[in-house]
């Protein structure tokens, strides 16, 4: 191999986030961990579902969600695409620690990786996109959007179970922090 093609090799690694290649997968040679869904929204049920619609003007019966997820050795990433829903929109988005169900507050609180002893958190101390996740997008005419985030840690095994969408971005003021509005829809995610 050249000098020139090993440089070139080297500085692609080198700003890749979280020790990944290109393609998503763990350099070095190691094979990360992570959950992939794709999922169509319906209406909630008394069945479990994969993704769920409480609102069904934003977020409509048939929209589509991807959530991908990837460990590294330097953390995690999650990319949220969701297609069909309302267009030219900004909607919020966190991983919640427990799976969707009929009703918008099944999927329990945000994950965060520090917990805030006072719940339901607002103190930007723990509220934060760097203690939680966070995939607020902006979505285009079409109502198709993505997002993604990185984080510096993985999910305790077992304790973040889904994405929900939420009304509107995610807030940042004391008091205030890591709210966005009503729970429209929920996705199931089977976090490593």
């Amino acid at each position: 191999m050249s000098f020139a093609v090993a440089l070139l090799a080297a500085s692609t690694l080198a700003l890749t986030p979280m020790g990944l290649s290109p393609t998503g997968s763990p350099a070095g040679g190691a094979h990360g961990e992570g959950a992939d869904v794709s999922a169509v929204f319906a209406d909630p049920t008394g069945d479990v579902l994969r993704a769920v619609t409480f609102d069904s003007d934003a977020v409509p019966p048939g929209a589509r969600v991807t959530v991908t997820e990837r460990t590294g050795r330097d953390g995690t990433r999650i990319r949220l695409r969701l297609e069909g829903v309302e267009p030219d929109r900004t909607f919020g988005a966190h991983v919640h620690t427990n799976p969707c169900g009929t009703r918008p507050e099944d999927s329990g609180g945000h994950y965060q990786q520090d917990r805030d002893p006072k719940q339901p958190s607002t103190d930007p101390a723990y509220a934060n996109p760097r203690n939680e996740v966070w995939l607020d997008l902006t979505t285009d005419g079409r109502g198709d959007g993505s997002s993604s985030a990185s984080v510096a840690w993985r999910f305790r095994p077992g304790e973040a179970r889904s994405v929900v969408i939420h009304e509107h971005a995610t807030e940042r003021a004391p008091g205030r922090a890591g709210m966005a509005g009503a729970r429209l829809a929920c996705v199931n995610v089977p976090f490593a």
